[in-house]
């Protein structure tokens, strides 16, 4: 009873969160400066009164509150996320053709700077002190506050243009390629904006895991592991490792989250067709349906994880749902 209750507070409380994001969602875009008809009738010269009757082809023409709103809420509700006002395709269209691109970038980014941060973050803190230690330590911290935008664009210079080594952007070279060249090819486009991220993400997961484990070696049943005569191995891996992994699990899970919404800066600087580029561009024309189906994805998504990260604690740690 008590982990059923639990679940239904859980799922209420995400169902709650994500009716505010539909709302909130709707808001936040139409504070921007500009007129996204201003701008479409501006790179098509249209007269005035085409001016006014494309506003009202867009249903624009209607006060934001309440009509628009109703409108917005009612359509997001029965899966339509409308048409953009720059390509004319559907935002569930332009999102599904997006969507894989980003969830590979992301994905595999996550995913090594996931392994690499644990790893290290493991042996720094089990020989805390030591020459591997201070220097992981240093270099975690670099990365961790490097901006995500510079990094990229170094590793854009050095890889691409100095030493061509890599392309300089895209998801995939124009030539039609299939089978496994078509694979190298994609591969050959990910590895500089998947380093970017796994770099700016493996500062994040070391810190995490290495002072989570720094915490757990203090505790009383890492000293009694130890006077029961256990060797150092079988502590480390049996009794500290299981208790220290609680944190990283949540932010790993977190991570996954955000995968639906890549990384707009680094996709923009890579010109990566995912989700980030497409959001980029979004925002520059004014595209509101575009941003808006991209936003309320992401930020559901973002909901899901959190409630999945919840939902594991309950298993990983019973104090979670006692409390």
């Amino acid at each position: 009873m008590g982990s059923g209750r639990y679940l239904l507070k859980k799922v209420f409380q995400a169902l709650l969160t994500l009716a505010f994001v539909l709302v909130a969602n709707f808001f936040l875009f139409r504070i921007l400066p500009g007129d996204p008809v201003r701008t479409l009738a501006k790179n098509q010269k249209l007269a005035p009164e085409q001016i006014d009757i494309l506003r009202k082809d867009l249903g624009l023409d209607q006060p934001v509150f309440p009509q628009q709103l109703l409108t917005y809420t009612g359509d997001t509700l029965r899966g339509n996320f409308g048409v953009s006002f720059i390509t004319g395709r559907p935002v569930l269209t332009s999102i599904a053709s997006h969507i894989w691109p980003t969830i590979l970038l992301v994905g595999s980014a996550t995913i090594l700077s996931t392994i690499m941060g644990i790893i290290a973050g493991i042996w720094a803190a089990w020989r805390r002190g030591s020459s591997f230690d201070v220097g992981s330590l240093g270099v975690s911290l670099t990365l961790y506050s490097m901006p995500e935008g510079w990094l990229g664009m170094m590793l854009l210079i050095v890889f691409g243009v100095w030493l061509g080594l890599f392309p300089l952007g895209g998801y995939e070279s124009t030539q039609g390629l299939t089978g496994a060249a078509h694979w190298v090819d994609v591969l050959n486009h990910l590895i500089l904006p998947m380093m970017t991220l796994a770099l700016g993400y493996v500062g994040e997961f070391y810190l995490i895991m290495r002072a989570s484990l720094l915490e757990v070696m203090g505790e009383d049943f890492i000293t009694t592991a130890r006077a029961k005569g256990l060797r150092d191995k079988m502590v480390r891996r049996n009794h500290a490792v299981p208790n220290a992994l609680l944190p990283t699990v949540t932010l790993v899970v977190l991570s996954l989250g955000y995968v639906l919404g890549g990384a707009i800066l680094i996709e923009a600087i890579f010109s990566y067709e995912g989700l980030g580029l497409l959001t980029y561009n979004a925002i520059q024309s004014l595209d509101y349906p575009t941003i808006q189906g991209v936003f309320l994805i992401v930020s559901a998504a973002v909901i899901l994880a959190n409630l999945v990260a919840d939902i594991m604690y309950t298993y990983l740690d019973p104090r979670v749902r006692e409390a």
